[in-house]
């Protein structure tokens, strides 16, 4: 099994900043992607941004030039970084990691959340 945990949320003015971790920990696989996913109240959970096995990075394009999602693979963390956080960037930031082994299973977090308001 692997365990995600998330941290770094919390309450910021719109315009500032927030950088979120996650740490995976116990049957971590060798190889695998990993994700950020948000949901708001009310909303489906979404993608924000993933990071493949390669390194390759994509975003969902509220966030694109403002988020930057980055990945340590010794350490098995992955980190987003949030610029210019905006009201709407409000939601529970969860972590997820999906294995590249077939059947290609995958893991989330607890959850963390960012609160951008004045």
């Amino acid at each position: 099994q692997v365990q995600l945990v998330e941290s770094g949320g919390g309450l910021v003015q719109p315009g500032g900043s927030l950088r979120l971790s996650c740490a995976a920990s116990g049957s971590t696989p060798s190889m695998y992607a990993f994700g950020w996913y948000r949901q708001a109240p009310g909303k489906q959970r979404e993608l924000v941004a993933g990071i493949s096995v390669a390194g390759i990075t994509n975003y969902a394009d509220s966030v694109k030039a403002r988020f930057t999602i980055s990945r340590d693979n010794a350490k098995n963390t992955l980190n987003l970084q949030m610029n210019s956080l905006k009201p709407e960037d409000t939601a529970v930031y969860y972590c997820n990691l999906r294995s590249a082994y077939f059947p290609y299973p995958q893991y989330w977090g607890q959850g963390t959340q960012v609160t951008v308001s004045s």
